[in-house]
């Protein structure tokens, strides 16, 4: 009795959430980095005086061509010098760019240096949580990579409160001498160096994927590092699943095998795209025009913004053992139907000319059915359903296509308020939300509660056919 007791398995849980919250930090910065601009673009278009909708929208989204570059870049990184490695370059990008567009004196300068960083949220995005369903034991896994999604709304949370924090109030129009103009906004966008200088020497500390590991023939650190993250039978026996999932062929990567899974990948690419099309993404990135839509001034705004992110925070919190409890599917078939409703609503009281706190409110609902279900899951699924030999190209595929939608929507965000106000915009993502709806209740598997290796055997060779709820 007791030496059964002495060889059953043993998760180390303090090493395991070490190490899944330093990969986090990538999520917290991408976060941070994604949104600080919202708070701070009333006062840099005033010194750099941007006066059309197709300017604002391109400093608004110019990061994002950087994110599609990184999440091009991310899976070749992630293969060639591991997941660890990838994220110390994302960290890198991250300081270099803080300093960079805090420092920028003109438009071509702070673009190349949001660009920058966008390469670094477009690696990060892909890696971190890539690299927390590779480390992860699979009764947690999903609450893991959950915690990636929570680090990225403190980033979100620490940006709002930072611009509020740091604005001075503004009394009737943004006057160019006025100090959020010449200075505030840059200290906005150099708060980052901080905690992206502590990303990136932090993760010189954690050891690296034990699937990638494998992937390279390096089966005794694998293993090494396996025993960190559970005693007993744990290495021994997740390293022969590991090596089994990968079996005797050549691990490297072809167009052909990324084909093979070419039903998983069209989820992946629907549901990365979706996240960012369900329309909440245009809260964080446009809030100045939506709250301004509502009669909201400017520093009404700002403390708007914050109270925002403490519902996307709390609610994001709520979601962790949710993954778990409730599973994937039944989550993203939540939240896809509750936005579509919530905008529909949100829809009518724009055109019936009801603003104010009723507004704010829906908003805020809205915010928290994304924070409990889309914005989570959605990143736990994509780092579930790919095999362990094409995990980091087709992850990194995904990526892609979601900041490929990222930029679409941020872009076209100011046309579309312009040519339908804000009744007819939220119309459209009630729309899109509803499709969604359809095709998760009809193509998304459940991944809860299985390991990596069975997952893919579970979905080998896998054609898209109704779930009707099983998994």
């Amino acid at each position: 009795m007791t030496n059964q007791v002495q060889h059953s398995p043993q998760i180390n849980s303090a090493f395991i959430w070490l190490i899944s919250l330093t990969a986090a930090c990538g999520g917290l910065l991408f976060g941070y980095d994604w949104v600080v601009i919202g708070g701070a673009k009333p006062f840099y278009e005033v010194y750099f005086d941007v006066s059309s909708p197709a300017l604002s929208g391109w400093l608004m989204s110019s990061a994002l061509i950087g994110c599609i570059g990184g999440a091009m870049v991310a899976g070749v990184l992630a293969d060639k010098l591991g997941r660890k490695y990838a994220l110390i370059i994302s960290a890198l990008l991250f300081v270099i760019s803080a300093a960079g567009t805090a420092l920028a004196d003109s438009i071509t300068p702070f673009v190349l240096y949001r660009i920058l960083g966008g390469i670094g949220i477009g690696i990060a995005s892909t890696v971190s949580p890539m690299y927390i369903s590779e480390v992860s034991p699979a009764d947690r896994r999903g609450k893991l990579i959950a915690v990636n999604q929570l680090t990225i709304v403190i980033g979100v949370l620490a940006a709002q409160i930072i611009n509020l924090v740091i604005a001075e109030p503004v009394d009737g129009a943004i006057a160019l001498d006025s100090w959020n103009v010449t200075e505030g906004w840059r200290y906005m966008f150099a708060a980052e160096l901080i905690p992206a200088a502590l990303f990136f020497v932090l993760m010189f500390l954690v050891p690296e994927s034990p699937r990638w590991l494998v992937k390279m023939g390096r089966h005794a650190a694998a293993e090494q590092v396996l025993g960190k993250i559970g005693t007993g039978s744990y290495a021994a026996t997740s390293l022969a699943e590991i090596e089994a999932s990968f079996g005797t062929e050549d691990k490297k990567f072809s167009l052909a095998e990324l084909k093979s899974v070419k039903p998983l990948l069209i989820i992946g690419i629907v549901l990365a795209s979706f996240q960012q099309w369900c329309g909440i993404n245009v809260i964080f990135n446009y809030a100045q025009e939506i709250f301004a839509s509502a009669g909201f001034d400017v520093n009404d705004t700002l403390k708007s913004i914050v109270a925002t992110g403490i519902i996307n925070l709390a609610f994001t919190i709520l979601a962790l053992p949710m993954v778990e409890k409730m599973g994937r599917r039944t989550l993203m078939i939540i939240g896809s139907g509750g936005l579509g409703i919530l905008y529909l609503v949100i829809s009518g009281m724009y055109h019936m000319g009801i603003d104010g706190l009723p507004l704010l409110v829906l908003v805020l609902c809205g915010i928290a059915t994304y924070a409990l279900t889309l914005a989570p899951v959605t990143w736990v699924l994509l780092a579930e359903i790919f095999p362990n030999k094409l995990r980091s190209s087709a992850m990194s595929v995904c990526t892609l296509a979601l900041w490929l939608a990222s930029f679409g929507l941020t872009f076209t965000f100011p046309f579309l308020i312009e040519a339908f106000d804000a009744s007819g915009s939220f119309l459209f993502y009630a729309l899109i939300c509803f499709v969604s709806f359809r095709f998760i209740w009809l193509y998304v598997p459940e991944t809860k509660k299985l390991t990596l290796e069975q997952i893919e055997k579970n979905l080998a060779g896998d054609t898209l056919v109704r779930q009707n709820g099983k998994g």
